[in-house]
């Protein structure tokens, strides 16, 4: 533990230099593909910083900070794009737009007031607690995991994925938000309450890698697509191109937890996840089909990707043990921050 502390701290800085060079080299390079190849040495170092953690969070959560997300917003940035562009206030600023997935929550104008409202709401706290409360009880059911049912013991997996990511996010996201003075965007939008495939995962999951992926994979995509096969299609050929880039980096950061080649199970599942939406979305274009209540199509919704994240998300993890390796880490957490609390409180 104790070394895999010092990694992390060795890592943090050099993040921290790295990104503090690019801040400083976009004063000087103006944008375009100089800039890009100037940021490409920081860009290596993001694919390595991984590797130096044996700790599946420090590794996961590493790679989804930097190999991902910090990657992308700095090809973004070297062009003048992205959510680097324009050029935060301070260096400070910078870096925590850079090394977090945040989004600062801007004022809405009076006409869009409504829309804000609706969507993309805070978590009300006792939700936030309740789901702590949900967590914290399913670490405990693991120890009776060899008296359930295999779908029971597959069911806990994908809630656990899908909390302890909103959890650490959020938290994340606390801490920024506290440090910067300002409020941001919420990182999931309850994706249990989806009502479609389009609304699971442009609206409501994981929203910050969504962003990321509209404006690096989508919009290119579809702007280069528009001129050969028209704007409808164009925009069918984007959502693919988005899921297919998300089950590579996906494949990247499992090899980061495994380390071992691929079995591009994870790239299927997106894929599939990736045609599925597209003929939803073909479908509500071209047939102006009338969704069923949102009961039934939420169900449906929650169905499908809780199969098909059993069929072809969980295996590589099951079968390497990494979701062991997880919950003795959350366990650990856990038993730290009791005894430091019974110490203190004694």
């Amino acid at each position: 533990m104790e070394q895999e502390l010092r990694n992390l701290s060795k890592a943090w800085i050099s993040a921290l230099v790295s990104i503090c060079y690019c801040y400083f080299i976009s004063f000087r390079i103006s944008k375009g593909v100089l800039r890009l190849i100037t940021i490409l040495p920081v860009s290596i170092l993001f694919l390595v910083l991984p590797l130096s953690f044996s700790s599946v969070h420090f590794c996961v959560i590493s790679a989804l900070f930097f190999s991902w997300l910090a990657n992308f917003k700095l090809m973004l940035f070297a062009f003048d794009q992205g959510p680097l562009y324009p050029l935060p206030a301070n260096l400070y600023r910078f870096i925590c737009y850079a090394c977090f997935p945040i989004k600062i929550r801007q004022n809405p104008s009076p006409s869009g007031i409504a829309n804000r409202l609706r969507k993309n709401k805070p978590i009300p706290k006792f939700v936030f607690a309740v789901k702590i409360l949900i967590f914290g009880v399913l670490l405990h059911i693991y120890e009776y995991s060899d008296s359930l049912p295999r779908f029971a013991v597959l069911s806990i997996y994908c809630l656990h994925i899908y909390l302890e990511l909103e959890l650490v996010l959020v938290f994340v996201g606390a801490v920024v938000s506290t440090l910067l003075g300002c409020d941001i965007e919420p990182v999931f939008n309850e994706p249990y309450l989806a009502t479609s495939l389009q609304d699971f995962w442009s609206r409501r999951w994981n929203l910050m890698v969504s962003a990321v992926l509209r404006s690096t994979v989508h919009i290119p995509v579809q702007r280069f697509c528009t001129r050969f096969l028209g704007p409808d299609a164009a925009v069918l050929v984007g959502v693919m191109a988005s899921f297919l880039v998300s089950g590579l980096m996906h494949e990247l950061i499992y090899f980061y937890a495994i380390r071992l080649p691929p079995t591009w199970e994870v790239t299927c599942f997106f894929l599939l996840h990736g045609v599925a939406t597209t003929t939803e979305i073909a479908v509500k274009r071209t047939l102006r089909w009338r969704p069923p209540h949102r009961a039934v199509s939420g169900l449906g919704v929650l169905t499908l990707v809780s199969v098909t994240g059993v069929w072809f998300f969980l295996p590589q993890l099951l079968r390497n043990n990494v979701h062991e390796r997880a919950i003795s880490e959350c366990l650990l957490v856990i038993d730290i921050a009791k005894r430091t609390l019974f110490i203190s409180s004694s």
